[in-house]
Protein backbone atom coordinates (compact mmCIF):
# COMPACT_ATOMS: atom_id res chain seq x y z
CA UNK A 1 0.00 0.00 0.00
CA UNK A 2 2.77 1.89 0.52
CA UNK A 3 3.47 2.21 -3.46
CA UNK A 4 0.30 3.14 -4.50
CA UNK A 5 -0.06 5.76 -1.39
CA UNK A 6 2.97 7.05 -3.01
CA UNK A 7 1.52 7.21 -6.43
CA UNK A 8 -1.53 9.03 -5.25
CA UNK A 9 0.62 11.93 -3.49
CA UNK A 10 2.63 12.15 -6.31
CA UNK A 11 -0.09 12.70 -8.75
CA UNK A 12 -1.61 14.94 -6.06
CA UNK A 13 1.21 17.11 -6.23
CA UNK A 14 1.08 17.05 -10.51
CA UNK A 15 -2.18 18.35 -10.30
CA UNK A 16 -1.47 20.78 -7.91
CA UNK A 17 1.21 22.36 -10.00
CA UNK A 18 0.18 21.43 -13.40
CA UNK A 19 1.67 24.39 -15.31
CA UNK A 20 5.18 23.57 -14.08
CA UNK A 21 4.57 19.54 -14.31
CA UNK A 22 3.58 20.19 -17.74
CA UNK A 23 6.88 22.30 -18.90
CA UNK A 24 9.03 19.30 -16.79
CA UNK A 25 6.94 16.69 -18.58
CA UNK A 26 7.96 18.47 -22.57
CA UNK A 27 11.26 17.67 -22.94
CA UNK A 28 10.31 13.82 -21.49
CA UNK A 29 7.39 14.10 -24.66
CA UNK A 30 9.87 15.58 -26.84
CA UNK A 31 12.54 12.96 -26.20
CA UNK A 32 9.60 10.16 -26.58
CA UNK A 33 8.32 11.26 -29.58
CA UNK A 34 11.77 11.83 -31.15
CA UNK A 35 12.81 8.85 -30.72
CA UNK A 36 9.90 6.75 -32.35
CA UNK A 37 9.47 9.02 -35.32
CA UNK A 38 13.05 8.55 -35.98
CA UNK A 39 13.14 4.59 -35.29
CA UNK A 40 10.13 4.78 -38.13
CA UNK A 41 11.60 6.73 -40.65
CA UNK A 42 14.48 4.45 -40.70
CA UNK A 43 12.32 1.52 -40.69
CA UNK A 44 10.96 2.85 -43.70
CA UNK A 45 14.50 3.17 -44.89
CA UNK A 46 15.00 0.09 -44.15
CA UNK A 47 11.88 -1.59 -45.71
CA UNK A 48 12.31 0.14 -49.11
CA UNK A 49 15.88 -0.70 -49.52
CA UNK A 50 15.27 -4.88 -48.75
CA UNK A 51 11.63 -4.33 -51.00
CA UNK A 52 14.45 -3.20 -53.82
CA UNK A 53 16.90 -6.04 -53.16
CA UNK A 54 14.31 -8.53 -53.31
CA UNK A 55 13.02 -6.53 -56.53
CA UNK A 56 16.37 -7.50 -58.33
CA UNK A 57 16.39 -10.98 -57.57
CA UNK A 58 17.37 -11.20 -53.71
CA UNK A 59 20.47 -12.61 -52.29
CA UNK A 60 20.01 -15.96 -54.01
CA UNK A 61 20.93 -13.96 -56.91
CA UNK A 62 24.58 -13.82 -58.32
CA UNK A 63 25.62 -12.20 -61.57
CA UNK A 64 28.56 -13.52 -63.70
CA UNK A 65 30.27 -10.49 -65.33
CA UNK A 66 33.87 -10.16 -67.18
CA UNK A 67 36.10 -9.30 -65.80
CA UNK A 68 40.32 -8.09 -66.64
CA UNK A 69 42.51 -11.10 -67.52
CA UNK A 70 45.11 -11.49 -64.19
CA UNK A 71 48.25 -10.20 -64.55
CA UNK A 72 49.92 -13.83 -64.68
CA UNK A 73 47.30 -14.74 -67.23
CA UNK A 74 48.06 -12.52 -69.84
CA UNK A 75 50.01 -14.25 -72.27
CA UNK A 76 46.83 -16.06 -72.58
CA UNK A 77 44.64 -12.99 -73.35
CA UNK A 78 44.27 -14.01 -77.15
CA UNK A 79 42.41 -17.24 -76.09
CA UNK A 80 40.32 -15.35 -73.86
CA UNK A 81 36.54 -16.41 -74.70
CA UNK A 82 34.07 -14.29 -72.60
CA UNK A 83 31.26 -15.31 -71.16
CA UNK A 84 29.63 -17.72 -73.59
CA UNK A 85 26.62 -20.07 -73.76
CA UNK A 86 29.47 -23.16 -73.40
CA UNK A 87 29.19 -21.37 -70.08
CA UNK A 88 24.85 -22.02 -69.24
CA UNK A 89 25.08 -25.35 -70.68
CA UNK A 90 27.93 -26.34 -68.53
CA UNK A 91 26.77 -24.78 -65.53
CA UNK A 92 23.18 -26.13 -66.10
CA UNK A 93 24.77 -29.69 -66.59
CA UNK A 94 27.58 -29.86 -63.53
CA UNK A 95 26.78 -27.23 -60.99
CA UNK A 96 23.84 -28.78 -58.83
CA UNK A 97 24.19 -26.16 -56.51
CA UNK A 98 23.06 -23.79 -58.91
CA UNK A 99 19.19 -23.52 -59.28
CA UNK A 100 18.82 -21.09 -62.25
CA UNK A 101 21.18 -19.88 -65.09
CA UNK A 102 19.82 -17.07 -67.34
CA UNK A 103 21.85 -15.88 -70.47
CA UNK A 104 21.51 -12.03 -71.16
CA UNK A 105 22.42 -9.91 -73.73
CA UNK A 106 21.88 -6.34 -73.96
CA UNK A 107 22.36 -3.50 -76.84
CA UNK A 108 22.88 0.06 -76.92
CA UNK A 109 21.32 2.56 -79.12
CA UNK A 110 17.28 1.04 -79.47
CA UNK A 111 15.12 3.17 -80.31
CA UNK A 112 11.08 2.09 -79.63
CA UNK A 113 8.54 3.66 -82.19
CA UNK A 114 4.72 3.87 -82.50
CA UNK A 115 2.52 6.34 -84.07
CA UNK A 116 5.25 9.49 -83.93
CA UNK A 117 5.72 9.02 -80.19
CA UNK A 118 9.43 7.09 -79.62
CA UNK A 119 11.64 6.03 -76.03
CA UNK A 120 14.99 4.41 -76.23
CA UNK A 121 13.99 1.54 -72.98
CA UNK A 122 16.76 2.10 -70.30
CA UNK A 123 16.07 -1.82 -69.91
CA UNK A 124 16.53 -3.67 -73.47
CA UNK A 125 17.81 -7.31 -72.75
CA UNK A 126 17.31 -10.75 -74.76
CA UNK A 127 17.11 -13.15 -72.20
CA UNK A 128 15.21 -16.81 -71.71
CA UNK A 129 11.85 -17.05 -70.42
CA UNK A 130 13.10 -17.95 -66.85
CA UNK A 131 14.72 -14.24 -66.76
CA UNK A 132 11.05 -13.35 -65.02
CA UNK A 133 11.18 -15.28 -62.14
CA UNK A 134 14.78 -14.03 -61.53
CA UNK A 135 14.42 -10.90 -61.89
CA UNK A 136 11.29 -11.20 -59.78
CA UNK A 137 9.24 -9.81 -62.80
CA UNK A 138 4.97 -10.78 -62.71
CA UNK A 139 3.31 -10.31 -66.26
CA UNK A 140 0.22 -8.66 -65.83
CA UNK A 141 -1.06 -8.81 -69.11
CA UNK A 142 -0.39 -11.54 -71.76
CA UNK A 143 2.13 -13.55 -71.57
CA UNK A 144 6.12 -14.15 -71.19
CA UNK A 145 7.57 -14.86 -74.55
CA UNK A 146 7.85 -19.04 -74.21
CA UNK A 147 11.17 -21.42 -75.40
CA UNK A 148 9.52 -21.73 -78.73
CA UNK A 149 9.45 -18.22 -79.57
CA UNK A 150 13.08 -18.48 -78.34
CA UNK A 151 13.96 -21.27 -81.01
CA UNK A 152 12.58 -19.37 -83.95
CA UNK A 153 13.97 -15.66 -82.89
CA UNK A 154 10.46 -14.28 -83.05
CA UNK A 155 9.80 -10.18 -83.29
CA UNK A 156 7.70 -10.43 -80.24
CA UNK A 157 8.46 -8.63 -76.79
CA UNK A 158 7.25 -7.71 -72.91
CA UNK A 159 7.32 -4.60 -71.99
CA UNK A 160 7.23 -2.50 -68.50
CA UNK A 161 4.59 0.26 -67.58
CA UNK A 162 6.90 3.66 -68.43
CA UNK A 163 7.19 2.28 -72.28
CA UNK A 164 3.69 1.90 -72.74
CA UNK A 165 3.02 4.86 -70.79
CA UNK A 166 5.49 6.48 -73.31
CA UNK A 167 3.88 4.73 -76.42
CA UNK A 168 0.38 4.47 -75.74
CA UNK A 169 -0.14 7.21 -73.01
CA UNK A 170 -0.37 6.77 -69.44
CA UNK A 171 -3.53 6.04 -67.66
CA UNK A 172 -3.55 9.60 -65.99
CA UNK A 173 -3.25 10.92 -69.73
CA UNK A 174 -6.23 9.10 -71.16
CA UNK A 175 -8.32 8.28 -68.38
CA UNK A 176 -8.36 4.53 -68.41
CA UNK A 177 -5.16 1.84 -68.36
CA UNK A 178 -4.19 0.90 -71.70
CA UNK A 179 -3.04 -2.51 -72.15
CA UNK A 180 -1.35 -3.19 -75.48
CA UNK A 181 -0.82 -6.53 -75.97
CA UNK A 182 -1.37 -7.44 -79.15
CA UNK A 183 -0.10 -4.15 -80.85
CA UNK A 184 3.13 -4.20 -82.73
CA UNK A 185 5.93 -1.21 -82.24
CA UNK A 186 8.86 -0.67 -84.27
CA UNK A 187 12.36 -1.33 -82.66
CA UNK A 188 15.10 -0.09 -84.56
CA UNK A 189 12.38 0.27 -87.63
CA UNK A 190 11.58 -3.81 -86.93
CA UNK A 191 8.43 -4.57 -86.28
CA UNK A 192 8.13 -6.66 -82.92
CA UNK A 193 4.32 -7.61 -81.39
CA UNK A 194 4.07 -7.00 -78.02
CA UNK A 195 2.72 -10.43 -76.17
CA UNK A 196 3.12 -9.51 -72.36
CA UNK A 197 3.09 -6.16 -70.17
CA UNK A 198 4.31 -6.55 -66.54
CA UNK A 199 2.60 -5.08 -63.80
CA UNK A 200 3.70 -1.43 -62.04
CA UNK A 201 6.58 -1.19 -59.48
CA UNK A 202 6.60 1.56 -57.63
CA UNK A 203 7.22 2.24 -53.58
CA UNK A 204 4.51 2.53 -51.15
CA UNK A 205 5.15 6.32 -50.85
CA UNK A 206 4.56 6.40 -55.28
CA UNK A 207 1.80 4.40 -54.53
CA UNK A 208 -0.05 6.50 -51.99
CA UNK A 209 0.89 9.27 -53.60
CA UNK A 210 -0.67 8.23 -57.10
CA UNK A 211 -3.84 7.21 -55.60
CA UNK A 212 -3.65 10.74 -53.90
CA UNK A 213 -3.46 12.10 -57.68
CA UNK A 214 -5.92 9.71 -59.17
CA UNK A 215 -8.55 11.13 -56.48
CA UNK A 216 -8.03 14.58 -56.99
CA UNK A 217 -9.62 16.47 -60.32
CA UNK A 218 -8.54 16.32 -63.25
CA UNK A 219 -6.29 19.55 -64.12
CA UNK A 220 -6.53 20.97 -67.55
CA UNK A 221 -4.27 20.18 -69.91
CA UNK A 222 -0.96 22.38 -70.41
CA UNK A 223 -1.12 23.06 -66.85
CA UNK A 224 1.83 21.52 -65.68
CA UNK A 225 4.10 17.95 -66.89
CA UNK A 226 1.46 15.51 -67.12
CA UNK A 227 3.84 12.14 -67.57
CA UNK A 228 5.36 13.69 -64.30
CA UNK A 229 2.22 12.70 -62.34
CA UNK A 230 1.63 9.95 -64.42
CA UNK A 231 1.55 6.44 -63.47
CA UNK A 232 4.77 5.35 -64.67
CA UNK A 233 6.65 8.47 -63.41
CA UNK A 234 10.38 8.45 -64.02
CA UNK A 235 11.02 11.04 -61.36
CA UNK A 236 10.08 11.96 -58.41
CA UNK A 237 9.71 15.06 -56.53
CA UNK A 238 12.83 17.29 -56.16
CA UNK A 239 13.83 14.71 -59.39
CA UNK A 240 15.84 12.96 -57.03
CA UNK A 241 15.76 8.90 -56.67
CA UNK A 242 16.85 6.46 -53.82
CA UNK A 243 17.94 3.76 -54.83
CA UNK A 244 14.81 1.67 -53.98
CA UNK A 245 13.26 4.14 -56.59
CA UNK A 246 15.73 3.68 -59.03
CA UNK A 247 15.06 0.09 -59.26
CA UNK A 248 10.99 -0.02 -59.49
CA UNK A 249 12.00 2.70 -62.31
CA UNK A 250 14.58 0.10 -63.90
CA UNK A 251 12.04 -2.08 -64.25
CA UNK A 252 9.23 -0.40 -64.91
CA UNK A 253 11.26 1.05 -68.06
CA UNK A 254 12.05 -2.91 -69.73
CA UNK A 255 11.45 -4.41 -73.40
CA UNK A 256 12.56 -8.06 -73.31
CA UNK A 257 12.80 -9.78 -75.93
CA UNK A 258 14.19 -13.85 -76.88
CA UNK A 259 17.60 -14.24 -76.38
CA UNK A 260 17.99 -15.77 -80.25
CA UNK A 261 16.35 -12.27 -81.66
CA UNK A 262 18.11 -10.23 -79.92
CA UNK A 263 21.54 -12.17 -81.62
CA UNK A 264 19.84 -12.62 -85.01
CA UNK A 265 18.00 -8.88 -85.41
CA UNK A 266 20.51 -6.28 -83.33
CA UNK A 267 23.78 -8.72 -82.55
CA UNK A 268 24.69 -10.11 -85.48
CA UNK A 269 25.95 -8.91 -88.32
CA UNK A 270 23.27 -7.94 -91.19
CA UNK A 271 22.66 -9.33 -94.41
CA UNK A 272 20.65 -8.86 -97.31
CA UNK A 273 18.25 -12.09 -97.42
CA UNK A 274 17.44 -15.12 -96.19
CA UNK A 275 17.55 -16.28 -92.44
CA UNK A 276 19.89 -16.90 -90.24
CA UNK A 277 21.41 -20.88 -89.33
CA UNK A 278 23.73 -22.51 -87.72
CA UNK A 279 21.87 -21.37 -83.94
CA UNK A 280 22.76 -19.75 -80.93
CA UNK A 281 24.56 -21.49 -78.28
CA UNK A 282 23.82 -24.37 -80.22
CA UNK A 283 20.33 -24.40 -80.87
CA UNK A 284 18.59 -24.02 -84.58
CA UNK A 285 17.44 -20.37 -85.42
CA UNK A 286 15.13 -19.21 -87.99
CA UNK A 287 13.84 -16.09 -88.94
CA UNK A 288 10.10 -15.55 -87.84
CA UNK A 289 7.18 -13.97 -90.54
CA UNK A 290 7.65 -10.67 -88.62
CA UNK A 291 10.92 -10.04 -88.73
CA UNK A 292 12.92 -8.37 -91.16
CA UNK A 293 14.34 -11.12 -92.94
CA UNK A 294 18.34 -9.76 -91.79
CA UNK A 295 20.90 -12.49 -92.31
CA UNK A 296 24.33 -13.28 -90.55
CA UNK A 297 27.26 -15.22 -90.61
CA UNK A 298 28.52 -15.53 -87.04
CA UNK A 299 30.11 -18.01 -84.79
CA UNK A 300 27.86 -20.15 -83.23
CA UNK A 301 28.32 -19.32 -79.52
CA UNK A 302 28.87 -15.50 -79.27
CA UNK A 303 29.96 -13.28 -75.90
CA UNK A 304 26.70 -12.53 -73.22
CA UNK A 305 26.48 -9.19 -71.81
CA UNK A 306 25.84 -10.97 -68.47
CA UNK A 307 25.12 -14.32 -66.79
CA UNK A 308 22.98 -14.69 -63.90
CA UNK A 309 22.50 -17.80 -61.70
CA UNK A 310 20.29 -18.15 -59.08
CA UNK A 311 22.00 -20.33 -55.91
CA UNK A 312 19.98 -23.45 -54.33
CA UNK A 313 20.44 -22.40 -50.51
CA UNK A 314 21.71 -19.13 -49.48
CA UNK A 315 23.81 -21.30 -46.78
CA UNK A 316 25.77 -22.78 -49.58
CA UNK A 317 26.72 -19.81 -51.33
CA UNK A 318 30.37 -20.40 -50.54
CA UNK A 319 30.22 -23.66 -52.08
CA UNK A 320 27.93 -22.80 -55.01
CA UNK A 321 29.95 -20.14 -56.02
CA UNK A 322 33.24 -22.17 -55.97
CA UNK A 323 31.31 -24.69 -58.20
CA UNK A 324 30.39 -22.66 -60.22
CA UNK A 325 34.25 -21.27 -60.77
CA UNK A 326 35.28 -24.50 -60.89
CA UNK A 327 33.01 -25.40 -63.92
CA UNK A 328 33.80 -22.02 -65.61
CA UNK A 329 37.63 -22.35 -65.71
CA UNK A 330 36.94 -25.64 -67.14
CA UNK A 331 34.87 -24.06 -69.96
CA UNK A 332 37.28 -20.83 -70.19
CA UNK A 333 40.40 -23.35 -70.48
CA UNK A 334 41.94 -22.19 -67.14
CA UNK A 335 41.34 -18.63 -67.79
CA UNK A 336 40.07 -16.47 -64.93
CA UNK A 337 38.26 -13.53 -66.84
CA UNK A 338 35.16 -13.68 -65.35
CA UNK A 339 34.00 -12.67 -61.59
CA UNK A 340 31.05 -13.37 -59.35
CA UNK A 341 29.08 -10.47 -58.08
CA UNK A 342 27.11 -10.48 -55.06
CA UNK A 343 24.37 -8.80 -53.64
CA UNK A 344 25.63 -9.93 -50.37
CA UNK A 345 27.34 -6.37 -50.57
CA UNK A 346 23.94 -4.45 -51.22
CA UNK A 347 22.71 -5.83 -47.74
CA UNK A 348 25.60 -5.42 -45.58
CA UNK A 349 25.34 -1.90 -46.98
CA UNK A 350 22.22 -1.72 -46.44
CA UNK A 351 22.52 -3.09 -42.63
CA UNK A 352 25.20 -0.80 -42.12
CA UNK A 353 23.37 2.05 -43.20
CA UNK A 354 20.49 1.14 -41.37
CA UNK A 355 22.85 0.92 -38.14
CA UNK A 356 24.49 3.95 -38.87
CA UNK A 357 21.03 5.75 -39.22
CA UNK A 358 19.31 4.33 -35.61
CA UNK A 359 22.50 5.03 -34.11
CA UNK A 360 22.84 9.12 -35.09
CA UNK A 361 18.75 9.20 -34.58
CA UNK A 362 19.36 7.29 -31.07
CA UNK A 363 22.10 9.81 -29.92
CA UNK A 364 19.74 12.91 -30.81
CA UNK A 365 16.68 11.15 -29.45
CA UNK A 366 18.70 10.62 -26.17
CA UNK A 367 20.08 14.27 -26.12
CA UNK A 368 16.30 15.21 -25.70
CA UNK A 369 15.45 12.70 -23.52
CA UNK A 370 18.79 13.58 -21.04
CA UNK A 371 17.34 17.45 -21.45
CA UNK A 372 14.29 16.10 -20.27
CA UNK A 373 15.85 14.52 -17.61
CA UNK A 374 17.51 17.69 -16.32
CA UNK A 375 14.39 19.39 -16.06
CA UNK A 376 12.85 16.34 -13.90
CA UNK A 377 15.66 16.81 -11.59
CA UNK A 378 15.25 20.84 -11.34
CA UNK A 379 11.91 20.95 -10.42
CA UNK A 380 11.98 17.71 -7.96
CA UNK A 381 14.73 20.10 -6.26
CA UNK A 382 12.47 23.10 -6.12
CA UNK A 383 9.71 20.21 -5.15
CA UNK A 384 11.45 19.34 -2.10
CA UNK A 385 13.03 22.93 -1.20
CA UNK A 386 9.11 24.00 -1.17
CA UNK A 387 8.56 21.37 1.29
CA UNK A 388 11.50 20.57 3.64
CA UNK A 389 9.08 21.20 6.52
CA UNK A 390 6.87 18.94 5.40
CA UNK A 391 9.10 16.44 5.01
CA UNK A 392 10.55 17.41 8.13
CA UNK A 393 7.06 16.90 9.65
CA UNK A 394 6.45 13.10 8.46
CA UNK A 395 10.13 12.06 10.01
CA UNK A 396 9.13 13.42 12.95
CA UNK A 397 6.60 11.68 13.13
CA UNK A 398 7.97 8.44 12.23
CA UNK A 399 8.71 8.33 8.15
CA UNK A 400 12.22 6.05 7.56
CA UNK A 401 14.87 7.01 5.08
CA UNK A 402 13.13 4.74 2.68
CA UNK A 403 9.70 6.25 3.39
CA UNK A 404 10.69 9.26 1.85
CA UNK A 405 13.11 8.54 -0.74
CA UNK A 406 10.37 6.33 -2.25
CA UNK A 407 7.74 9.05 -2.29
CA UNK A 408 10.08 11.79 -3.83
CA UNK A 409 11.52 8.95 -6.48
CA UNK A 410 8.23 7.75 -7.28
CA UNK A 411 6.95 11.38 -7.86
CA UNK A 412 10.12 11.77 -10.79
CA UNK A 413 9.11 8.25 -12.01
CA UNK A 414 5.00 9.33 -12.54
CA UNK A 415 6.16 12.50 -14.28
CA UNK A 416 8.79 10.77 -16.68
CA UNK A 417 5.71 7.98 -17.06
CA UNK A 418 2.90 10.60 -18.09
CA UNK A 419 5.74 12.48 -20.17
CA UNK A 420 6.33 9.19 -22.25
CA UNK A 421 2.76 8.34 -22.30
CA UNK A 422 2.10 11.54 -23.97
CA UNK A 423 5.31 11.52 -26.24
CA UNK A 424 3.94 8.12 -27.79
CA UNK A 425 0.67 9.96 -28.69
CA UNK A 426 2.88 13.00 -30.08
CA UNK A 427 5.08 10.74 -32.06
CA UNK A 428 2.09 10.08 -34.39
CA UNK A 429 1.28 12.84 -35.16
CA UNK A 430 4.93 13.99 -35.80
CA UNK A 431 5.37 11.47 -38.36
CA UNK A 432 2.92 12.65 -39.95
CA UNK A 433 4.60 16.43 -40.04
CA UNK A 434 7.36 14.64 -41.16
CA UNK A 435 5.44 13.31 -44.08
CA UNK A 436 4.47 16.92 -45.16
CA UNK A 437 7.76 18.83 -44.80
CA UNK A 438 9.84 16.16 -45.76
CA UNK A 439 8.23 13.58 -47.82
CA UNK A 440 10.82 10.32 -48.57
CA UNK A 441 10.46 7.63 -50.86
CA UNK A 442 9.35 4.98 -48.04
CA UNK A 443 6.54 5.33 -45.86
CA UNK A 444 7.62 5.60 -42.44
CA UNK A 445 6.30 2.73 -40.51
CA UNK A 446 5.94 2.97 -36.19
CA UNK A 447 6.89 0.03 -34.83
CA UNK A 448 5.81 -1.96 -31.44
CA UNK A 449 9.70 -2.48 -30.22
CA UNK A 450 10.59 1.53 -31.11
CA UNK A 451 7.40 2.39 -28.75
CA UNK A 452 8.03 0.14 -25.85
CA UNK A 453 11.75 0.99 -26.57
CA UNK A 454 11.31 4.79 -26.27
CA UNK A 455 8.65 4.77 -23.18
CA UNK A 456 11.47 2.32 -21.46
CA UNK A 457 13.72 4.90 -21.59
CA UNK A 458 11.57 7.54 -20.22
CA UNK A 459 11.19 5.78 -17.34
CA UNK A 460 15.12 5.45 -16.87
CA UNK A 461 15.02 8.70 -17.01
CA UNK A 462 12.52 9.52 -14.78
CA UNK A 463 15.00 7.35 -12.38
CA UNK A 464 17.64 8.92 -12.67
CA UNK A 465 16.51 12.17 -12.38
CA UNK A 466 15.05 11.27 -9.29
CA UNK A 467 17.63 9.67 -7.28
CA UNK A 468 19.73 12.92 -6.09
CA UNK A 469 16.96 14.85 -5.45
CA UNK A 470 15.55 11.75 -3.38
CA UNK A 471 18.47 11.09 -1.73
CA UNK A 472 18.64 14.82 -0.85
CA UNK A 473 15.23 14.64 0.73
CA UNK A 474 15.67 11.13 2.29
CA UNK A 475 18.71 12.52 4.44
CA UNK A 476 17.21 15.90 5.89
CA UNK A 477 17.57 15.89 9.05
CA UNK A 478 13.74 16.51 10.64
CA UNK A 479 15.01 19.06 13.52
CA UNK A 480 16.37 21.51 10.85
CA UNK A 481 13.74 20.62 8.04
CA UNK A 482 11.21 21.98 10.98
CA UNK A 483 13.06 24.97 11.50
CA UNK A 484 13.07 26.07 7.61
CA UNK A 485 11.61 29.40 6.75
Amino acid sequence: MHLINAILVGLKEIWANKFRSMLTMLGIILGVSSLVAMSALVKGMENGMKEALIAIGGLEKVRVEEQDIPVWQQHLADQAVGTTMNDVHALIRSAPLITMVVPEMRTRNITMTRGGKSISPWNFIGTWPNAVELNQHVVAHGRMFNALDDENARNVCVIGTAVRDALFGSPEQIGREVIPVGEFVNINNQRFKIIGMFEHYESDQDKKRRELQTAKPPEPKGTGPERSRGYGSMGSKGGSRSMGGFVFDLKNNSVYIPLNTMWLRFRAASGTSGTGTGGFGGRSSSGSSSGSGSTAEFVPDPRLSTLSVKIADIDKMDEALQQAKNVMLHTHKGIEDFSFRTQENWSEGITQAISNARMSGGIIAAISLLVGGIGIMNIMLASITERVREIGIRKAIGATFFDVFTQILVESVVIAILGGVAGLFTSNMLVKLLIILSPTENTPVITVESMFLAFAFSVAVGILAGLFPALKAAKLNPIQALRYE
